[in-house]
Parts: C-alpha cells; structure tokens; sequence
C-alpha cells in the first residue's frame, strides 16, 4: 500500500478541525461497519474561509501528528466540502477499535490536520455468543433480578468491552462501580430492533478476581409506551490482552441471581397507562458487597429465558445516548413541615427522581410523593397530571445505618412537589435533593432578549423539552411517557434548532418504521403495546406527519441515507391513504366511518374544528402536502418515476379539495365537507403549505392574522410559521408576547417554568410538543433560518419589535455555529447586528430597511451600503478630515448586497461581521 504523508514544511492553514463525528455520533462504541459515514467542522481563517479538498485516514492504531498512515483506508485527496464522507476502503472488522482523521486544505492550499479520534465497531449477529438468561420460575409484572459473575484476569489488560442488554432497563455495575446511564436500553420492538449497549471498562478491570453485576427491572404490563416482550439479561465481554491473547466473560447458566433482594416484586403501577411501577426497596436486604467478589449471600443459577433465545432478537448498538443525571436541584421546603409529612418543591417540573440521605431508623418506611400540583391543604396530590392516581410514589424502608442514601432510579418520574411521609424527624438541610435527569441530548444553542418574558418562555420552553426526551421522546414525562409522530414532529422544531439531537429524532423514525402496520399505517404510539384494547387506537392526522418529520430531518442534516432508510415506509403510508379517495369526489373520507377505533384529530386539544362532514380539510390538505414532499424526496433518490407518481397523486387530490372544500367567494377553507364553519386553524394549515390561489392569498392572510390566537397547540405551529413567514411579523411576535388567555405568555404569568399539553390549566403542564415557541424566537426574532438543506446556505433575517431593545441567539448546525444579535443604538432607527457564519456556509443578510435608499449601513466600521447601493469604501484618514475611497478589500467576504421589500439584503461567506444600519 502506497502512504502519503503531510509533510512538515507543508504551510498550515489557519482553519481548525474539530467535532469529528461518525455517524453524526461522537467516538461511537458499536458502529455497524456496513454503512459509516464521517463528518468534522472548521473554525477559523479568514472571512471566506472555505475547504477545498479532504482527506480521510482510518487505521488500525492511533496517529501522531504528521504521521498519516492509513493503513485500513486513505482516502486521497478529493475536491470540495462534502458534509458527510462515507467510509469507501475494505470491510471493517467487528467487535474493532478503529482511529481516524481528518485533513483538508484551503483554498490557498494550505493544510490543517485533525486530531486521531477512535471509533468502534459492534457485535455481528453470529458472533453473539451469550445466551439470555433470568432467574428460575414464571415471569411476573414489575419483576426483578439481581445477576452476578466472578472471573478472573491474570494478563495486561489492552481494552475490555462489555456488549450489554436487557428487557426492559438494567442498571450495570463492575467491581462494585457503576457502569453506564439511565433507562438503558432505549425502548423499542424487541421483535424488529433490540438494543445493546457498548462500554469500555478497561480501565476497571482488576488483576486477579473480578465481579460484573447487574439489577434488571420487567415491567411487562401491557402498558402504553413499550413492547411486553420477555424478561432476560444479556452481557458478552471482550478482553484483549497486551500480549495479543482474548478472553471472554458471558451470560449463561453459570451467572448467579440474588435469592433475597431489597426490591419487592409485583408493586402496582403508578400510572392507569401501566408504564412505571413502584419501586419499594427495603434496604435491610441489601447486601453493599453483592456487586463485588467479597460477597457471600446466597444464590441461585440463572437459566435461559428460553422465549428470547427462540425468538433470537436482533441486536444493534443503541446510537442514542443514555440519560443522565443533569442537575441536582435542592428543594424548598413548603408549609406543610409535619412530623412525619413534609412537602418540598423543586420550583419547576422536571423528569427524574429524588434522592435521600438521612439517618436510618430500622424498619421504617418512608414513602415519596410525585405531583405537578398540591391541594387546597398543601399536600401533594394524588394525581399523575388530570389523572388519578393513589400510586404516584416510591417506598424506601431503612437499614438503621447512621448514613443512608436512596433514589429509585430505575424509571423516571416527573413533578415539582415531592411529599415525603414516615420519616420521623424533619429532614435537614440536604436530607432530600431532586435529581434531574433525562436522556443526555446537549443543548446547543441560546436564546437572550430584553424582553424577560420572552426569556423566561424561552427556559420553560427548553426545560419542557429536556424532561421529555427519555429514551424516546414522550408526550409528557409522567402520565403516558408515549411516543407520538405528531408530538415528534412538533418536538424536532425544537430539537434540531437547539439540541444536539439528531440520532434521536431519526429513532422515531426507526421505531415507527418497525411499528408499520401491513396496510401502511401506524399505531397511534410507539413503540406500545398496541395489540392490547387499551391502545388498539389508529389517528390517520398523525400518520401523515411521519413524511413531514422525515423532511424536516433530512433539511435540516442534509443526508440522503435518511431518506434512502426511511422513505418507502413513509411512501406505503401515503400510498394507503390515497387509495382510499372517493371515487366521486376525489377526497379522503375519516377512517373512522369504517373502523371505530380511528380517532380523527384535526387540532389538540380542545379542538373547535368541525368535523362533521365524511371528508376533513385539514386530513386532506396533510396528505396532499404529504405527497409533495415525497415527490421532492423521490427526486432526491434519483426515483424519476415514484417522483412523478407522487406528484399525479398530488395534483388530483388537490383539485378535489379546491374544488370540495375551498369557498372562492369568502377565499377560504371549509372545515369538512359540506360545513359552513372555517376555522383559523384550518386555514393556517392551508396558508402553510402553499395551497391557497396567489391571488385569494393576500385576503386570506389577513382575515387569518385578524383572528388573533384561535388554534390549539397542534395548528399553532403552522400559524405561526406563516404569520412570520409571509409579512405578518408583527401578529406573530405580538402572539409570542401574549400574557391573557389563551397564550403561552399565560402559562408564564401563571407561574409555570414548563409548557402545559394545551392553553387551558386543566391537563399536563410538561408537554413537549407546545415548547416550537422557542424556536419561533430564534428563527424568527433573532432571525436564523435554514435557506438550504444541510445549512449549506442561510438566511439571516430578525424581526426588530418596537419594544424589543436587543436579542441575540445561535443554532449549532451540521457545519458550525450560527450566531446572530441585534442592538437598537441610541440613534432612532439605528441598528448594529453582529452575524457569525461557519465555514462552508453562505448567508443573506436581511437589514430592516422601509426605504433602502435612505439608509447607510457599514460593515467594522467601512461604509458598504449608501444611496441605494452597494459601495464599499474605506476610510483613510488624513490630518484634516477623513477621506473615503473606493476599496474592494473594505467588504472582504461580502459578495454583493441588494435593496428589497423592506430591508437591504447583503450576501456574505463565512466569518465575524458587524453592521451598523443607521439613517443616511
């Protein structure tokens, strides 16, 4: 094999290579070698800094600087700045420690290398070799097992793995240390897709005797948010020696199960959807050493859990993170302070659980209390949101020790008032913290304005959608903790914009993919139980937003293989509904006329939407945008044919709703068929998605912002959008700033740090899919917006309010950080705005301007814009006055700029700017 190497006396680009990434995963533990995909930003250089070539090395070993040897692929040096490089060389092997780097040069070609990074590779099929094991006699609801295996290590440990799984969650420990997060593994149909998890434990490996345990909890109630399956464990452990040799440690009939264990076995649930169960631990049965090789307690020999081993699950690596523990909150106390019942809040609503540490008092059990509200005594409810529940708790009896810690970990809980009861003397300072945790999706990006109401709405926004992100992303984080593509969809607006939350939001993607019925639809949640009558439940509105969610995550990555996965199954699905047209009118009827448990949902909650004709306009108009966007992903593909079917598909289900369902004269959208009613929502929907006539537009915009805020939290997204969107900014911000009812300004004024399920004060108050606000801020405020898929263009575009003083915000994206902030200036009508684009995106800089030729703008302080054009010049200053002269080099990474409707728009490349607008 021929090495090129960089060599030293190569000129060094000033551009910097950082967040390597496989996958869009940073240093991956289980990637499957067949489809890799490698990816970096830069930072740095100068303005216009761009990449105008790569190269790509994996080896086998770690790389030093200058030393570039890819001895299992070298790329060679290839032209342009791909946002993803698929990985071209020989077959990787499994269960492999890989290293790779980037190197690029600039457009001077000059050279910038990376750091080596690992990657590695995961389990094949047939190379698992562990048996699934439980302990001995009939499985049970909301069961429990404690496993451990003693080995011994007599070599130089190189790297030691452990591949691991469980149904449902595990909590994993080595030589009696915690190994690994929370609510591992990630939900999902064990049939289709089980997870496993990658850990590298090298570095707690032992010489001599060592100890691997695990707690395993089943829930296997038929409840809403997960699949029953069967209960069983699952390690595979990989040792390389220094000395070249392997050893491997596995689960089968020689592990050990704890005969007496301090959970209690078949607790009732603490929801009426089945989700979670109590978990009651009596710590007199705990045995500290049971997770290392002192224990002597006594046990029983595990045996296989015959059904998984027959059904032979089909592993792969979980690609999500694990949740974690982000915050460790002390609690207030409330009035209610009574020996043996006291009340504390954690001043908002989070998902996770609280955390003991008292003096034991032996024998006693003190029971913890969940609610999101407190009674008219000041006792914490026995509620799970609007729902009743006398099992909202955890139970903890006490060993007597001078010191106990408890947290019942093994599921996540979600309230602001924790009541504990039992314990006898007042807990003192640090006898109870509130840990919140959930699945470890960074954020990314910011939000800060003058405005402290904004503000405050931006955090409850954002701390809503942190508590639900658990493994899958909920509905709500206490009452069902289900996953729903409509609440998805409205998540991912905030999560690709703010988070670092790719992988998952392209899991719903997967899970519903695995859920897809034969005729093409989807269960209303996922992955659930649906076969059980509880949720044998079907809503045709929420299967059309699995094609919406799929584009919005294609635009925002730009990666095709997201479409390659997942768009035949968002193709079956539509091709469903459009098979059903009516033959006469062309237009989709509710499924509910034929089968009873399809509930049709046009707006949530509360709806006001009439529904009383056979064919829904918003269903209709779904679907119809639906088919678009599959057209538009089929041309992606290459897919000639399905694109044109798609769009002939589109073409005649839109004739018939413009024919059926549109009102020419009032220039609007009925309801359903044959209904007077049209409602704002059902236009907002239709203004959205591009299918009113041009000409009926402007009418129909107004009469829609004239209407103030009559949709629910479903349909306020898309009017939001358009109010922004199409030059109504003014009735979009003055929505977002909102404090009577309805409005999410209320919720703040009420108190609230999390979003409620809808308007009213009645439902959730930590509902994800009403937390898009946050994202309204900073695409539309700030004014950072996506122009092109995978940001390679974006258009930077603030709404600047009367009484907004400054805003300021930033959205990670695949190639950079995006950051933006306006400032009013002392001056009246005097704006200063500073941009920062990454490298390898462009950008058009809208400057509000209501007369373009009236207005000077400067760039650091050089003169870009004056009398309506674009004319960059320096200032020379002499000894009496300054002097400007023409000068190219003044607007250096500014390409040109233009007068507009409303603004001057300057198109730049990337780097630091700061304008000055001001009037000439």
């Amino acid at each position: 094999m021929k090495i090129r190497k960089v060599e030293r006396n190569v000129r060094s680009s000033e551009l910097i290579i950082h967040s390597l990434r496989v996958n869009d995963i940073d240093q991956p533990m289980g990637m499957d070698g067949d489809s890799i995909a490698f990816s970096w930003k830069l930072d740095g250089g100068e303005r216009g800094a761009a990449q105008a070539a790569y190269r790509v090395l994996v080896s086998a070993v770690r790389q030093e600087p200058y030393r570039n040897q890819g001895d299992i692929w070298d790329s060679g040096y290839k032209e342009g700045h791909p946002l993803r490089v698929p990985y071209e060389g020989m077959p990787l092997g499994t269960q492999r420690r890989y290293w790779w780097k980037a190197i690029i040069k600039d457009r001077m070609g000059r050279i910038a290398e990376s750091e080596s990074v690992p990657f590695d590779t995961g389990l094949a099929r047939e190379e698992l070799k562990a048996t699934w094991i439980w302990k001995p006699g009939e499985a049970q609801t909301n069961d429990f097992a404690y496993f451990r295996k003693t080995f011994r290590s007599e070599r130089d440990v190189k790297l030691a793995k452990l591949f691991v799984s469980a149904h449902h969650v595990l909590q994993l420990f080595v030589n009696g240390q915690r190994v690994g997060g929370f609510g591992s593994p990630a939900p999902t149909n064990p049939l289709k897709t089980k997870y496993y998890l990658a850990y590298d434990v090298t570095k707690l490996l032992l010489d001599g005797d060592n100890c691997i345990a695990a707690i395993v909890h089943y829930i296997g109630g038929d409840g809403q948010n997960y699949v029953n399956g069967w209960p069983g464990f699952l390690l595979q452990g990989h040792i390389e020696h220094e000395d070249g040799t392997r050893a491997t440690v596995m689960t089968d009939e020689t592990w050990d199960c704890l005969n007496d264990i301090p959970h209690r076995i078949g607790t009732p649930y603490q929801q009426k959807r089945r989700i979670t169960a109590i978990e009651a631990y009596d710590a007199r049965l705990a045995d500290s050493s049971w997770t290392t090789t002192e224990f002597k307690g006594s046990c029983t020999k595990a045996v296989p859990s015959r059904r998984i081993e027959e059904r032979r699950w089909p592993m792969k690596w979980q690609a999500i993170p694990e949740g974690a523990a982000e915050e460790t909150i002390v609690p207030a106390p409330m009035p209610v302070q009574e020996i043996g019942r006291q009340v504390f809040d954690a001043g908002k609503i989070v998902s996770g659980w609280p955390r003991l540490t008292v003096k034991g008092a032996r024998g006693t059990k003190v029971r913890i209390r969940y609610s999101e509200d407190l009674d008219m005594q000041g006792y914490v409810k026995h509620n799970v949101c609007n729902e009743t529940s006398e099992h909202y708790y955890d139970d903890y009896t006490m060993a007597g020790a001078d010191t106990e810690i408890w947290e019942p970990s093994l599921s996540y809980k979600a309230f602001r008032y924790a009541e504990v009861t039992g314990y006898p003397e007042p807990l003192g300072e640090g006898g109870i913290r509130i840990v919140s945790a959930h699945t470890a999706v960074d954020r990314t990006g910011c939000f800060r304005s003058s405005s402290e109401l904004l503000n405050s709405l931006y955090e409850a926004c954002i701390q809503t959608q942190k508590n639900n992100v658990l493994g899958q992303l909920v509905d709500c984080p206490h009452r069902e903790q289900a996953q729903y593509l409509a609440d998805s969809d409205l998540q991912a607006e905030l999560l690709l914009f703010q988070f670092d939350s790719v992988p998952i939001v392209e899991k719903v993607l997967a899970d519903f993919a695995d859920g897809q019925l034969a005729d093409g639809t989807f269960p209303f949640v996922y992955p659930s139980n649906y076969e059980h009558p509880d949720f044998h439940i079907f809503i045709p509105e929420w299967d059309l937003h699995f094609p919406t969610l799929l584009h919005k995550l294609y635009r925002h990555t730009g990666d095709t293989r997201l479409l390659e996965r997942f768009y035949e199954p968002a193709r079956r699905m539509a091709l469903h509904y459009a098979g059903l047209a009516d033959a006469e009118l062309g237009l989709i009827p509710q499924s509910r006329i034929r089968k009873p448990r399809h509930w049709h949902i046009s707006d949530h909650p509360y709806p006001e939407i009439d529904h009383s004709g056979d064919y829904l306009t918003v269903q209709n108009l779904k679907l119809a945008h639906g088919l678009n966007l599959l057209a538009e992903m089929a041309d992606l593909l290459a897919d000639e044919a399905d694109a044109e079917r798609m769009k002939a598909y589109s073409h005649a289900l839109t004739e018939a709703i413009m024919t059926h369902l549109y009102d020419a004269d009032r220039k609007r959208f009925r309801d359903s068929y044959g209904s007077e009613q049209s409602h704002q929502g059902t236009n907002a929907v239709a203004l959205h998605y591009g299918f009113v006539p041009p000409e009926d537009k402007p009418h129909a915009l107004e009469a829609m912002a004239a209407q103030g805020l009559q949709t629910k939290t479903l349909l306020s997204l898309n009017l939001l959008h358009t109010l922004f969107r199409d030059g109504k900014e003014e009735e979009g911000y003055r929505l977002l700033c909102k404090t009577d009812f309805p409005s999410w300004g209320y919720m703040i004024r009420q108190g609230s740090r999390t979003i409620w399920e809808g308007f009213r004060d009645i439902e959730s108050h930590c509902h994800a899919w009403n937390a898009y606000p946050a994202k309204m801020m900073v695409e539309y405020v700030v004014g950072i917006q996506l122009a092109e898929a995978g940001w390679r263009r974006v258009r930077i575009k603030p709404f600047v309010p009367a009484e907004l003083d400054y805003a300021e915000g930033s959205v990670m994206t695949p190639r950079g950080n995006v950051r933006v902030g306006w400032e009013k200036t002392a001056d009246a009508g005097a704006l200063k705005l500073k941009v920062e684009i990454p490298v390898g995106t462009e950008a058009a800089v809208w400057i509000p301007a209501q007369n373009p030729g009236a207005i000077y703008i400067s760039e650091s302080g050089s003169p870009i814009w004056a009398k309506g054009a674009f004319s960059p010049v320096r200032q020379r200053p002499t000894s009496d006055s300054p002097v400007t002269e023409p000068d190219a080099n003044a607007a250096a990474g500014i390409a040109n700029a233009e007068a507009a409707p409303g603004a001057v728009v300057i198109h730049i490349r990337s780097g630091h700017y700061a304008f000055e607008c001001r009037q000439a």
